[in-house]
C-alpha cells in the first residue's frame, strides 16, 4: 500500500534541516534502495516536505515518520500520515 507523508517544519526547520540532511536522505535511500520510495522532496515554499512510500500497514508508515530524523530533531514541527491510491501516471500504479 502506498501511504503520503508531509512533515511540515516548525519554526526552526530550515536551519535545521541542513544540519539534519545527510541523516534523514540516508533513512530514505535504505528504503529506496528496497524500491519503497515512490517519490521525496520538499516544498518548495519552504512548508515542510513530501514523501510517498510503500509500506505493508499504516502503523510501519506512521512508525517511519515519527523515526525520520527531521521528526526526530525537531525540523518537523508535526507530521501527518494518510493511505494513497495513486492514479496517475498509470505506468507508476503497477508499483
Amino acid at each position: 500500500m502506498k501511504f503520503v507523508i508531509f512533515g511540515f517544519d516548525g519554526p526552526d526547520g530550515q536551519a535545521l534541516r541542513k544540519i539534519h540532511r545527510p541523516a534523514h536522505l540516508a533513512k530514505l535511500e535504505t528504503l529506496d534502495a528496497q524500491g519503497r520510495v515512490v517519490l521525496a522532496g520538499p516544498l518548495t515554499d519552504k512548508a515542510g516536505s513530501l514523501i510517498v512510500i510503500e509500506a505493508d500497514s499504516l502503523e510501519e508508515a506512521e512508525a517511519f515518520a515519527k523515526e525520520d530524523p527531521y521528526t526526530v530533531n525537531g525540523v518537523f514541527e508535526r507530521i501527518e500520515v494518510h493511505p494513497f491510491m495513486q492514479v496517475f501516471p498509470k505506468d507508476s500504479c503497477a508499483r
